[in-house]
């Protein structure tokens, strides 16, 4: 095999591979086999029927394509090899002219990691939101409380927003009832937008008993699209009433005594909320400020592949439920194109970053332990609510399918990016710098606990010598 590369730009190139014909021998004797074992010749067992038969019944043409097929895959790699290219996403290939005895020539377009160099990652500054918790917060903390704790007592007056109604529903399309349109005894929280755009600016001002209709689009089944008359009947009204905030309300929807204790408590618990949100954010600003001082240039041919993946996904799940990618986009006031370069830019920062922190791991020669695997394994199995006894087995297909060498290389960026956090210079916006603790929420914590553990069983293993 010969092969020449040429760079296309900084992150593409073109190989252009020569393979001699007597090369594709082994691929030539397996297409013959291959197509053997596919056709009936009468006076031969399947497999059984010799090269010039084939020919004769198939042609040399399909042998040759068949083997063709097969050399393309492994000669493009060994090209790759050759030139030690770290290709990215799918190649392009183009097959030269295919005739009987000459060499097999092609070229092959494709995406390559690009060359940079990593900054020292002492020389980086971030900067980080500071943790402030407003007293405001802590009010709508305790009023989603009185809310949870909360009674409906029936009311004898019109609908206002915040009541909670009974409901019947007859939903028609040109006159003709809908399938599936109607419903009696809905339980209905009005300003919640939780069943039909237009339901509640309807039912606000009726009384019980009272009947209106409105007209909506409807959103799934065989009239996906098409607008709707809705007709509402009110068959009970009921409003909430609240506990008073006081230390008897402290008592009854905590463990605390008293209001003061209580407000306390909602305040550290929104700091430590802040505090993990943070360290999520510093990471992030960690991270682009990382990929920002490489300059890594984007491969657009992988970025564009995985625009196309995630949008065939989503088109996928939304025709499931009978709706357009144009209404799905109009609810949330984008356009196609908007939507498009949201996914391109997501997907080329999510590729940076990868490049960026693989090349760092490697530098730093980043190794994952079994049980950082096994604890990532757990963590996974739990938010898919695997159960404990199965463990295994989810590991097992994990194995299986190529995702275990997935999570090792997520891990092993995390842990890359994890130094560039320590030997950085983060600060929040109020000028302090920030140190472990602010840095990593609950290690030094685990650390000690960790230590704490080990001590305890060297105790243990002592007192039993």
């Amino acid at each position: 095999m010969k092969s020449t590369v040429e760079s296309l730009s900084d992150t593409r190139v073109r190989l252009s591979v020569e393979v001699p014909f007597e090369e594709l021998e082994p691929q030539l004797r397996q297409a013959y086999k291959k197509i053997g074992a596919q056709v009936r010749i009468p006076g031969f067992r399947p497999g059984k029927a010799p090269a010039r038969i084939i020919d004769q019944r198939v042609g040399r043409g399909a042998v040759l394509a068949e083997a063709i097929d097969a050399a393309l895959p492994e000669q493009y790699v060994a090209a790759l090899t050759e030139h030690d290219i770290k290709a990215l996403g799918r190649p392009t290939i183009e097959p030269g002219e295919i005739a009987d005895g000459k060499p097999l020539t092609f070229t092959a377009e494709v995406d390559v990691v690009p060359d940079f160099e990593l900054p020292d990652p002492s020389t980086l500054t971030v900067t980080v939101d500071e943790i402030t918790v407003e007293d405001s917060e802590i009010d709508e903390q305790l009023q989603n409380l009185r809310t949870r704790f909360g009674t409906l007592k029936g009311v004898d007056r019109a609908v206002q927003d915040g009541d909670f109604l009974s409901l019947d529903l007859k939903a028609t399309v040109d006159g003709e009832e809908v399938e599936g349109g109607s419903a009696d005894g809905i339980s209905f929280e009005v300003g919640s937008e939780s069943l039909l755009d237009g339901l509640d600016a309807a039912v606000v001002g009726l009384s019980a008993g009272e009947t209106t209709t409105f007209t909506t689009k409807l959103v799934g089944g065989e009239h996906a699209g098409r607008d709707s008359l809705v007709e509402v009947k009110v068959n009970s009204v009921k409003e909430r009433e609240l506990p008073e905030l006081d230390d008897d309300f402290a008592t009854l929807a905590s463990e605390h005594d008293t209001l003061d204790e209580l407000r306390a408590d909602l305040r550290g618990n929104l700091e430590n909320r802040a505090q993990a949100l943070r360290a999520e954010q510093i990471r992030v600003k960690t991270a682009e400020a990382l990929v920002e001082a490489t300059g890594i240039p984007t491969p657009e041919g992988v970025v564009a592949e995985e625009v196309e993946h995630n949008k065939g996904h989503l088109l996928e799940q939304l025709g499931q439920i009978n709706t357009s990618l144009e209404d799905f986009l109009a609810r949330q006031d984008k356009t196609v194109e908007e939507f498009d370069a949201e996914l391109a830019e997501q997907a080329s920062t999510a590729l940076r970053n990868q490049l960026v922190l693989d090349k760092l791991a490697e530098q730093q020669e980043t190794e994952v332990s079994d049980q950082e695997l096994t604890f990532a394994v757990v963590q996974r199995a739990q938010r898919q609510g695997v159960p404990q006894n199965q463990l295994q087995q989810y590991a097992d297909q994990l194995m299986r399918n190529g995702q275990l060498r997935s999570i090792v290389a997520d891990l092993r960026r995390s842990k890359a990016l994890e130094s560039v956090v320590e030997a950085a210079t983060i600060t929040d916006t109020a000028g302090f710098t920030l140190g472990e603790d602010e840095l990593f929420p609950g290690r030094r914590e685990a650390r000690e606990a960790q230590a704490a553990a080990e001590a305890a069983d060297a105790d243990k293993g002592e007192g039993e010598e």
